[in-house]
């Protein structure tokens, strides 16, 4: 997923897709929502925050088709104290989806990494009850991803809380498997720090994406080598290696930002 501010990044985004010949995903943090809208735009109830990210997903359906590739739509970290931007967009997608008969947006995610795991797990199942019924995808967040990105900075949290255990996820897992029609990703922790950083200041730790996978087939005797679909939380600077070897272990999705700003 790329962070995005603009219709100009967007263009970029799709720009790029393009020449790659493959699909491309344009994500809208709360911030770029309102950055779009203006920033002396009225923001009371975040107003400006939901119609900046509106207004970018409605020109990508409108011109996407002009550069002929295919563009998922994601929204990017919201915390808590931000639902009501969350409460937003999935209006605009509950409206979007009566008249054309799919949401506005592909995804949303939900950064409640700094709750409770039960009050994480809790609100993030009672969203995606509402969002299965508009064909909404889930990303959750479990852990803390370190550094600074959309004004949450995290640059002196604990170690241990960058890393999530297999037993976090199964939490999450049995708890969002039961919704009807419900679809969702895990940003599982292992060691993820957003921004780049000279090699050997992280220690990037995706064998615990495998060691998941591995409790979790256990838990569910299943056939199925990768249960859960995992998504890679600061991706910029990341070795070839880590990257290939966390997406053999359930990764479909990784971000990159700082490595596209300027």
């Amino acid at each position: 997923g790329v962070n995005i501010v603009g219709s100009n990044s967007i263009n970029s985004c799709m720009e790029a897709a393009a020449k790659a010949g493959g699909p491309i995903m344009v994500t809208f943090s709360r911030g770029g929502g309102q950055f779009i809208a203006g920033k002396t735009a009225d923001n009371s109830d975040d107003a400006a925050c939901i119609a900046g990210a509106v207004a970018g997903a409605l020109h990508v359906r409108t011109v996407a088709k002009l550069y002929g590739v295919p563009v998922i739509l994601h929204t990017d970290h919201c915390q808590k104290s931000w639902l009501p931007w969350f409460d937003g967009l999935l209006k605009a997608n509950e409206e979007y989806f009566e008249k054309n008969g799919e949401p506005l947006f592909s995804s949303h995610m939900l950064d409640l990494s700094e709750e409770p795991l039960e009050e994480n797990i809790a609100i993030c199942k009672g969203y995606l009850e509402r969002m299965a019924k508009v064909d909404l995808l889930l990303e959750m967040e479990l852990g803390i991803t370190g550094g600074e990105e959309d004004g949450v900075d995290n640059t002196d949290v604990d170690s241990s809380r960058l890393y999530t255990q297999p037993e976090e996820v199964w939490q999450v897992y049995e708890a969002l498997s039961s919704v009807p029609n419900g679809n969702f990703t895990v940003a599982a922790a292992f060691g993820n720090v957003h921004g780049v950083y000279a090699p050997g200041n992280v220690s990037l730790q995706p064998e615990i994406l495998h060691n998941t996978q591995k409790y979790i087939k256990e838990k569910l005797g299943c056939d199925s080598t990768k249960p859960v679909s995992f998504v890679f939380h600061g991706g910029s600077g990341s070795s070839k290696e880590d990257i290939q070897y966390a997406i053999k272990a359930g990764v479909i999705k990784m971000n990159i930002d700082t490595d596209t700003q300027w």
